[in-house]
């Protein structure tokens, strides 16, 4: 079911649905209909290729739960990092990729357990393709930082946000841990904490760095449709979109 609504409502994708389904009516003679599922179409792709959109929505899922620096954090009984990389973990959604400059999450889990805020870091994600897991991978990203392998915890099953919040928190429970801090990008964390909130835990919002802000380029617009604002828009609906599915399915 969620899959499926992603997909649906993706821009291109619904775009391109809207469309043929016009284009069929306009045959049979259903002309205004037609050609007003075709005209919502391409409404729906403009409204989403803009800035300002990714912006304001995006913005406000981003600053629910705002970042903050690592020493300002509680302590807690560990560190979670949920798997995933939202926009490649660029430090700015609208800007180019630089792989030297990305801030993953496991960087901001490495700098809170360096900052003592947490004794543990629990790594959650299972295989999305091949044999090794997001959890694994992670992990070798933590030591490479100078986290002991001691000192990290995988769960590998997980493949949704839900399952993320399940399965670490059976891993927690079996660590007799009751407190966290909560580590993904900052759109993911409305849709995360709002799973793990269902579980007795003591959860604290530690998310990335916010990626979706206006760059520093004199000639950008936000009103000017943008290639990166389009293709982001997924990110943005998705979480609306899973926020929505949980709450039906009695997740959150």
């Amino acid at each position: 079911m969620f899959s499926s609504l992603i997909n649906l409502v993706i821009p291109l994708n619904l775009c391109i649905f809207l469309m043929v389904a016009g284009f069929v009516l306009c045959l049979v003679r259903f002309t205004r209909s037609g050609l007003s599922l075709i005209f919502t179409g391409i409404l729906w792709v403009l409204i989403w290729s803009l800035p300002i959109t990714s912006i304001v929505f995006g913005g406000i899922l981003e600053n629910s739960y705002p970042h903050h620096p690592a020493e300002q954090y509680p302590t807690a009984q560990a560190i979670v990092v949920l798997g995933g990389a939202t926009a490649n973990n660029r430090i700015n959604w609208f800007e180019p990729l630089e792989p030297d400059s990305k801030i993953a999450r496991v960087d901001t889990a490495a700098e809170l357990y360096f900052q003592q805020k947490a004794p543990r870091i629990l790594v959650s994600g299972g295989a999305l393709s091949g044999d090794v897991s997001e959890a694994r991978g992670m992990a070798a990203r933590l030591k490479t930082l100078g986290v002991p392998a001691e000192d990290i915890i995988l769960e590998n099953e997980s493949r949704t946000t839900h399952e993320n919040a399940a399965m670490t928190v059976q891993q927690l429970k079996d660590h007799q841990i009751h407190s966290i801090l909560l580590v993904t990008s900052a759109l993911h964390m409305p849709r995360s904490m709002a799973a793990f909130s269902k579980y007795d835990l003591e959860v604290t919002a530690a998310p990335n760095p916010g990626q979706i802000t206006v760059p520093d380029d004199k000639d950008f617009s936000l009103f000017i449709p943008n290639e990166r604002a389009l293709a982001g828009s997924r990110s943005i609906l998705k979480e609306y979109v899973g926020v929505l599915v949980y709450w039906l399915r009695g997740w959150v």
